[in-house]
């Protein structure tokens, strides 16, 4: 018997392609409630004929935090686990008898194993931890966009491994609305370095070069922003800004700032790595990619790069080595390239130019 009452909460619009999915994903659960937010297809109806309850609200303005709390509101008084997971996300299978396991009462917040970025064969490169399993009092949405939960007392949180949430995005859904609810962020919170930090991130999303080095360096400026992962990946950021300005001296400043600011982390490295191939500075490709290669640590953060642990370093590594004549290495550090990257035409091609190379010494 169970000892916990759970209820699945969250919010939809025009998610009809994933419902099969996250249904069979979640009906573990007591209760399923949806908040859809104007769907124009099929959602709410095939929602409805899975036993979802589902109630539909048009929020204008739009704020990803007032919905939440709406579809919080839907969950039962008697619940006593909340679970928020978007439709274009899955709990893998098993998750309830976790839940149950691991549970204690008097716990607040769960956080547990999220796969934000999968490759094709479903492995995980980016992997950290999220926290949107929670009690279901105390706790409301905060933010217009990346929310976040927030508790009204001191919260208690469990921490496992065994309870997963890979997330499939929708890549044709817009981010349109991201960078106004951004705008809006930073001016209801000026001083809140999370949002800071995403606002720089969006406006590089845009191409928005200057936008994003001034409000970075804002961020950095911030009194709160002591984080330094994510210092580190402002410092990225703006390097990476500069690079489209073709200020390749600044963008190697910030660059060594970040190794400096994190050099536990591989990115700043191979960030690095990547802006002398772009150059075709060769030894300098070699000598960053084996620096990154020092670092073994994965830290789960939502910061990681996946192209820092995902072949990319061999990758860069084999053409690094070829242009400056090592074609054995280069074959090498192909080879292992290959090893990760299997379905990379590219490099299948590469490996026989190097082969040719190598036959013709």
């Amino acid at each position: 018997m169970s000892n916990y009452k759970v209820s699945v909460y969250a919010i939809s619009k025009n998610e009809s392609k994933f419902v099969d999915r996250w249904y069979d994903s979640v009906k573990e659960a007591d209760e399923i409630y949806v908040l859809d937010t104007g769907s124009d297809d099929d959602t709410v109806s095939r929602l409805m004929a899975k036993g979802v309850s589902v109630t539909e609200r048009v929020i204008d303005p739009w704020r990803f935090d007032v919905a939440r709390n709406m579809s919080l509101d839907l969950v039962s008084e008697d619940t006593d686990i909340c679970v928020c997971i978007d439709l274009d996300e899955v709990l893998v299978s098993g998750w309830r008898d976790v839940l149950e396991r691991v549970w204690r009462d008097g716990a607040t917040r769960l956080r547990y194993n999220y796969n934000w970025r999968l490759d094709a064969d479903n492995k995980p490169l980016v992997n950290f931890y999220t926290d949107k399993i929670h009690a279901r009092y105390g706790y409301k949405w905060v933010y217009p966009v990346h929310e976040v939960l927030v508790y009204d007392g001191v919260e208690k949180i469990i921490t496992t491994d065994d309870l997963i949430v890979n997330h499939y995005p929708d890549v044709s859904k817009s981010r349109g609305s991201y960078l106004g609810l951004l705008e809006l962020s930073v001016s209801e919170n000026p001083l809140d370095d999370r949002n800071m930090h995403y606002l720089g991130r969006e406006y590089m999303y845009y191409g928005r070069w200057n936008d994003c080095i001034d409000t970075l360096i804002r961020h950095l400026n911030l009194k709160s922003a002591t984080w330094k992962d994510e210092r580190c990946a402002s410092m990225r950021f703006i390097a990476r800004s500069y690079i489209n300005l073709n200020r390749y001296d600044e963008a190697r400043m910030w660059l060594d700032k970040a190794m400096v600011e994190a050099p536990y982390l591989r990115d700043p490295f191979m960030e690095r790595a990547i802006l002398e191939y772009k150059l075709e500075n060769w030894n300098d490709v070699i000598l960053y990619c084996n620096k990154a290669l020092l670092i073994t640590s994965h830290p789960k953060s939502y910061i990681n790069e996946a192209f820092s642990f995902d072949g990319t370093v061999y990758d860069l590594l084999s053409l690094g080595y070829f242009y400056t004549g090592d074609v054995e290495k280069a074959i090498f550090f192909v080879d292992k390239a290959i090893d990760m990257k299997h379905d990379d035409d590219r490099l299948v091609k590469n490996k026989q130019i190097f082969m040719s190379a190598l036959q013709n010494k």
